[in-house]
């Protein structure tokens, strides 16, 4: 297996846990896609991991380049996961202090991420390292004819 599809797998595990906290993300059905951004992430270095004897975490960032004149340059850090064997042992802050370190000298002032608003000990780990609210996503479910409510 590529380190690739290994990362691919985390990845599929991260997003089929978020379900549990309401994300509309299907894991397996964007196999695919992560994997094409997997590689692109590890072409221009913006993905990191952590490895045992097999790699157990990983971190996807980037400097965000949108367009819009801002007075902070931005770094999103997009995805951080690991394996549930190795939480709480401190690999997630060692992935997220080499992520911010690299966004840092990419120039960033200001590194954002996103959490599930019901996933708190993700909320937490991002507190405790300093990360605030700045922005509220708001949903609504609207009632529509390509709503099937069997697809929640």
């Amino acid at each position: 297996m590529t380190e690739a599809a290994r990362i691919a797998d985390l990845w599929v595990a991260l997003a089929d846990g978020q379900r549990e906290f309401g994300s509309h993300l299907r894991a397996e059905e964007n196999r695919e896609q992560i994997y094409d951004a997997i590689t692109r992430h590890i072409i221009v270095g913006g993905l990191l991991v952590a490895r045992d004897s097999d790699i157990v975490g990983f971190v996807m960032f980037e400097p965000e380049v949108d367009g819009y004149e801002q007075d902070v340059s931005r770094g999103t850090i997009q995805n951080v996961y690991v394996d549930p064997e190795y939480r709480n042992d401190g690999v997630g802050s060692a992935l997220l202090d080499a992520a911010e370190s690299a966004l840092a000298g990419a120039g960033a002032d200001v590194i954002r991420l996103e959490a599930m608003a019901g996933n708190d000990a993700a909320r937490r780990l991002y507190e405790r390292r300093g990360y605030r609210l700045h922005r509220v996503e708001l949903e609504k479910r609207v009632e529509n004819d390509n709503n099937d409510p069997a697809d929640r």
